[in-house]
């Protein structure tokens, strides 16, 4: 990803963000709904949306599975410590798919603290002064199978599958 800015709105990458992944369980977390999930909700009345305000996940959808998260105009609005607990426990526990809007500068974090989430840069959108940054984390993205991981690399690959040792 380049240091540049994207040609379309975070509205259209969002919208396209649901398009693409298309959750039947989804769970948003903002201080309010956006148009694009909103015409998402419209064009998929089949899809169980849950939201939440920013802050710690309430206990009925903190014991629950997403297909994704999106994290929207909330970081903005808690702490520091409490926006890296909450991201680390919806990767760890909610969803295998999160994507993240945020305004670093308004809500004090830099790209360094996503990335030690496992996220990774997907867009940066500028209107005016302010500047937003879109992050993702799919776990079936995060580390691919290394190509040295079979029994073709073992030190004795012909007895791979003979002998238990």
């Amino acid at each position: 990803m380049s240091e540049g800015f994207s040609t379309h709105t975070p509205q259209q990458a969002l919208a396209a963000l649901l398009d693409q992944q298309a959750p039947q369980r989804l769970l948003m977390i903002g201080a309010q709904e956006f148009p694009a999930l909103q015409a998402f909700k419209q064009a998929h009345p089949e899809t169980e949306v849950f939201c939440a305000m920013p802050g710690p996940l309430p206990s009925e959808l903190a014991a629950q599975r997403f297909d994704l998260a999106l994290v929207v105009d909330c970081l903005e609005h808690m702490p520091k410590r409490a926006g890296l607990e909450l991201l680390g426990g919806i990767r760890n526990l909610n969803a295998s798919r999160i994507a993240v809007l945020a305004d670093l500068p308004a809500c004090g974090w830099q790209d360094t603290d996503f990335y030690s989430l496992a996220l990774q840069l997907n867009d940066r959108f500028t209107r005016d002064e302010q500047v937003l940054t879109l992050f993702t984390y799919d776990l079936r993205e995060y580390k691919q199978v290394p190509d040295w991981l079979n029994s073709r690399f073992w030190a004795n690959p012909e007895n791979f599958g003979k002998y238990w040792w």
